[in-house]
């Protein structure tokens, strides 16, 4: 009944993070009776994903040529602090309060049973190392993940790793309810969660 362009968008889009089969096929419709002009320019946004880099010290987006983001070329931020976050819209929901002047490490999304993946272990040794090799300690590592009891566990086994690498290891206050993501949460309560951290 459908038609193969659609049919295939839907299995792609659906496959996108809180989008579902409804939705992508909502999304298919939209697109269609948007013209040729709204596809083109969603299928240039979309290929243009494509020239984006990933940072080699934090693992986030960018464009520039020297291997850094933006944040990690920053001369002014603090990198002797650094916010481990599993996800880049943690990092980005972060950066909006304006108040954290330290660097990131982007961890990957955590697994319910507290075990790393080998992606994860790899960053988190390249932050041992990039650590070891700036000044030996961190003045600090943020844990930044959910308050949930997935991040709850997450946090005690990486506070274990990471402790000989920071003089002080902390993790953001309650400002966010428990069982609440960082990613939706408001500027306010992400900032209030930033200066209660403990």
């Amino acid at each position: 009944m459908l038609p193969e362009p659609i049919k295939k968008f839907i299995v792609i889009f659906s496959d996108l993070p809180g989008i579902g089969i409804r939705q992508a096929t909502r999304l298919a419709f939209k697109m269609v009776n948007g013209g040729k002009n709204s596809i083109e320019e969603t299928a240039k946004a979309v290929y243009d994903l494509k020239h984006l880099k990933i940072c080699s010290r934090c693992f986030f987006v960018h464009q520039n040529k020297d291997g850094l983001c933006d944040i990690c070329r920053d001369s002014s931020r603090n990198k002797s602090i650094v916010a481990v976050v599993e996800k880049e819209t943690d990092l980005i929901s972060l950066e909006r309060t304006k108040r954290f002047k330290g660097v990131y490490l982007i961890l990957g999304e955590l697994t319910k049973t507290g075990a790393l993946e080998s992606v994860q272990k790899l960053r988190l040794n390249h932050l041992k190392s990039l650590i070891k090799k700036e000044s030996g300690q961190a003045e600090e590592i943020i844990i930044a993940f959910n308050p949930t009891s997935y991040g709850d566990l997450n946090f005690s086994m990486l506070a274990k790793e990471l402790s000989p690498y920071a003089k002080k290891i902390s993790r953001l206050g309650r400002g966010i309810p428990t069982g609440g993501e960082i990613e939706f949460a408001d500027e306010e309560t992400l900032a209030s969660a930033l200066e209660r951290r403990s």
